[in-house]
């Protein structure tokens, strides 16, 4: 999962117009924390909610989902479901680049749904300062949000709980 982080990296860097190893660089690929899901049968998912609205801090989540489903994601106002694909990734962009929200509905199987999400992140507490990169701000394209450190914007996710807002909304300049 690490090679493939450094892979999805460099090409993310290539795609911005940046060096293959900008990212890198900056440790989006340094740390890696792995998060199993497990959601039995719900015997009133009309009633439950499984994951409410929400972004992941992390730099991006690459997610593996069984053949059930009930990811969606807010594109343009409109909550889209995520056809499952057990033999397909999914890459969910984050909060340390442009967030993108996602919620996951009860299970509405007879049987249990697992998924699998890797999330690319600092380990907490880091002082490292990420901020708009260089490169791609000018006076047409200027920074929308100010600099901050890992441990900042942790605090400020953990204690505001999963209420579907970016985070980064907070530093918005």
């Amino acid at each position: 999962m690490m090679k493939l982080g450094e892979l999805i990296f460099g090409l993310l860097s290539e795609a911005l117009g940046l060096e293959p190893n900008h990212l890198k660089e900056l440790d989006c690929a340094k740390s890696l924390s792995l998060l199993s899901h497990y959601y039995p049968p719900c015997p009133e998912p009309d009633r439950t909610f499984g994951i409410s609205s929400h972004t992941d801090i992390s730099f991006i989540t690459v997610l593996l989902q069984d053949h059930i489903g009930g990811l969606q994601v807010l594109h343009d106002g409109c909550w889209i479901d995520v056809p499952p694909n057990p033999k397909a990734l999914i890459l969910i962009s984050n909060d340390k680049f442009v967030s993108v929200e996602h919620r996951v509905w009860a299970n509405r199987s007879e049987e249990p749904r697992i998924s699998i999400a890797s999330f690319f992140m600092h380990t907490i507490p880091n002082e490292q300062v990420y901020g708009p990169i260089k490169e791609l701000v000018s006076t047409q394209n200027p920074p929308k949000y100010r600099d901050t450190t890992t441990t900042e914007l942790a605090r400020h996710y953990l204690a505001r709980g999963l209420d579907g807002a970016s985070p980064l909304l907070h530093f918005r300049i």
